[in-house]
């Protein structure tokens, strides 16, 4: 990956996610409290500073960010409210993306609409899969 792709994927994973990395102070709280530390490549405190390095190609190919609960328990023990979830998700919906996966094309709303179906679900999986 170009560096100028790579800083475009970065600030992307940046303002989806809402986090900023450079509060991290890399105590590693949050990778103590995650249920599935065993299962991440990169724990939650790496996760952040890997971001914060700009190192996003690295984690898009972690196998880590399908284990991720996003139980946010990484969340409630971070002294300055971090988010590493929320950095974790952001990547995982940039694979999505990338892949040209599960996007939801605005024409194909009608057919999916059912009266029973909460009309937040509808918009909720068109922001998360139209790019």
């Amino acid at each position: 990956m170009q560096k100028n792709q790579e800083l475009e994927l970065t600030a992307t994973i940046k303002r989806i996610s809402g986090v900023n990395p450079k509060l991290c102070m890399k105590c590693g709280k949050c990778t103590a409290t995650c249920p599935a530390f065993d299962e991440m490549d990169y724990h939650p405190h790496q996760f952040v500073d890997l971001v914060d390095k700009g190192q996003i190609e690295k984690l898009m190919n972690s196998k880590g960010i399908w284990n991720c609960l996003s139980c946010f328990a990484c969340l409630e023990r971070c002294p300055r409210m971090v988010e590493p979830a929320k950095l974790i998700e952001a990547v995982r919906l940039a694979v999505i993306r990338q892949q040209g996966q599960n996007h939801l094309k605005p024409e194909q709303i009608p057919e999916l609409l059912d009266e029973n179906l909460p009309q937040q679900a509808i918009t909720s999986a068109f922001r998360k899969y139209a790019k």
